[in-house]
């Protein structure tokens, strides 16, 4: 079992930590702060939302529901704030994030992964909880990655260097 959650634990850190979080920044650092901010109607969200939206939700599902930590989410405020404020701040809140990520993805045993608990009024379990954030994340990252190559004409390259018509 602890060999299965391992595989599981690092491909968590490997699709939040070594793909989307990078990728965000990536998108971000090509945006203004006018750009981040923008929203195209009132039933869109901005990119500076969206990663307010995952850091809460992160926080949420993850380090409340795995981690133990205090549910104090507002999830509408994450939706409400018309900014702008600074990329930095957006930026130390993705950093700061992946901390305290790192700090419950390293104490998880099969105990804790297997046992229920309740967020956001569902009922999971620790390998639903993980699986959530990931898809989720990935998810919230294509729309920003969307985002910035409409409004900047780009190739993000993600995966330059890579044959992705490799067989096998």
């Amino acid at each position: 079992m602890e060999e299965y959650l391992e595989l599981l634990v690092r491909e968590a850190r490997r699709r939040l930590m070594e793909e989307n979080v990078p990728r965000i920044k990536q998108c971000l650092a090509e945006l203004t702060t006018e750009e981040i901010w923008y929203r195209p109607n009132e039933n869109s969200n901005s990119v500076g939302n969206l990663v307010l939206h995952l850091c809460g939700n992160v926080r949420q599902w993850l380090l409340g529901g795995l981690g133990g930590y205090t549910d104090n989410r507002q999830r509408q405020q994450e939706f409400d704030e018309r900014g702008p404020f600074p990329t930095s701040i957006l930026l130390r809140h993705l950093d700061e994030l992946m901390e305290e990520v790192d700090k419950v993805l390293n104490k998880l045993n099969a105990e804790k992964v297997l046992q229920p608990v309740e967020v956001q009024g569902f009922t999971e379990n620790g390998v639903s909880i993980l699986v959530h954030v990931i898809e989720h994340f990935s998810y919230h990252t294509g729309q920003i990655t969307y985002y910035v190559k409409w409004r900047k004409n780009i190739n993000t390259s993600y995966y330059n260097g890579i044959n992705l018509d490799a067989v096998g």
